[in-house]
């Protein structure tokens, strides 16, 4: 679309008298922005409503003879809803903006479609009159009530630079802090080897992290304890010949790790006939077909180069398979759909007829070479 009239001198002349009278709106409205990460905390900030801004625009604007249009249009090329902001002159002369809504997905959930309309509205005509309706959250104070810094006793010390990490863990305080220490050490005692250990970790690992020095350590000792206690004991195994190397190997004790280590994660499963199934089944989201298998990036440990197992795998379509890889944050994606994605790929692992085929091989005869199956 074209983004403005031919001449604009009588528009640009009418504006820059109305922008010499207009004001911000009062922010009289407060938001939280709650963090997906536990590591993050929420923010907040004040902003102020549509109505407000636009009661103080259409007042300035109309005694300058300029009026607002705001109309939605669908982009049939990208798929999502358009909301285009016109001023417009009585001279004729006009000056036009787009902003990108939403996708055309979410006429299905009329709510927050509308939530969408009217952020993009607000936004859209506050920044072509020029006002501003919200904080600045661009550089927010991250070391706000920082301490001092201290001296140095040495001439000519250079100063440290604070630290001014944004997703610091808030350590507890010591009562707190000791009474979370004597629940995981708890936990850990009552614990059996293997794959509780590992889901203990997993779940415990952030948990940890807000202990005090002191009490973290007695977790990660007692972690280590139950790591060498589900080891085999080099004492109970029994001695190996001198000549058999492979025996001897198993007989070693692993080599302690610092801290809180994972023990070793089991492979990941690869089906192709599980993907194809997978992706004859509809759309969680709006029931279509086809569908791609998507993998669950949460479900499993990230690792280098390595997809989760196919075992996590749901059925999506494609406008929402791309919408969740453009969102990025898939935990607040799948949140705010209010679907639970990790139960749907167990039961479709469940019901997959790859079981089958693995009972099927594993029933089959024994075929010597040179012969031939019968049929």
């Amino acid at each position: 679309m074209q983004p403005c009239s031919e001449t604009l001198s009588q528009l640009a002349s009418a504006l820059a008298r109305a922008q010499a009278e207009l004001e911000n709106p009062e922010k009289l409205l407060t938001a939280t922005i709650i963090s997906p990460f536990p590591r993050e905390e929420s923010r907040t900030f004040r902003y102020a409503s549509l109505a407000s801004g636009l009661e103080i625009v259409r007042k300035c604007l109309t005694k300058h003879e300029i009026a607002t249009v705001q109309a939605t249009t669908i982009d049939a090329e990208t798929g999502l809803i358009k909301l285009t902001t016109t001023l417009l002159h009585s001279s004729g002369e006009w000056i036009a903006s787009d902003w990108p809504v939403c996708g055309v997905t979410e006429t299905a959930a009329p709510h927050r479609m509308g939530a969408a309309l009217t952020y993009a509205r607000r936004y859209a005509l506050f920044t072509l009159v020029g006002i501003a309706g919200e904080d600045d959250l661009d550089a927010p104070d991250v070391v706000a009530d920082a301490p001092a810094a201290q001296p140095h006793a040495a001439s000519g010390a250079k100063a440290k630079p604070a630290n001014r990490r944004l997703n610091r863990d808030a350590v507890l305080e010591l009562p707190q802090s000791a009474e979370l220490r004597a629940q995981l050490v708890n936990q850990l005692a009552s614990l059996t080897a293997g794959e509780d250990l590992l889901t203990w970790c997993k779940a415990s690992l952030p948990l940890k992290n807000t202990l005090s020095e002191a009490d973290a350590r007695i977790v990660e000792a007692a972690y280590q304890a139950k790591l060498e206690e589900a080891a085999p004991s080099a004492a109970a195994a029994p001695v190996p010949a001198a000549d058999d190397e492979a025996a001897l190997q198993l007989a070693l004790p692993a080599a302690p790790e610092a801290g809180i280590a994972h023990p070793k994660e089991s492979p990941r499963k690869r089906s192709k006939a599980h993907l194809l199934f997978v992706c004859g089944q509809p759309c969680l989201v709006c029931q279509q077909t086809p569908c791609d298998a998507h993998h669950l990036k949460f479900a499993q440990p990230r690792a280098l180069g390595r997809k989760v197992s196919d075992e996590f795998t749901v059925p999506l379509c494609r406008a929402h398979h791309q919408e969740l890889h453009r969102q990025g944050n898939e935990r607040a994606w799948w949140s705010n759909l209010q679907i639970s994605p990790l139960p749907c790929a167990q039961q479709l692992w469940a019901a997959s007829p790859v079981h089958d085929q693995t009972a099927i091989a594993s029933a089959a005869p024994t075929t010597h070479l040179g012969s031939e199956a019968s049929p």
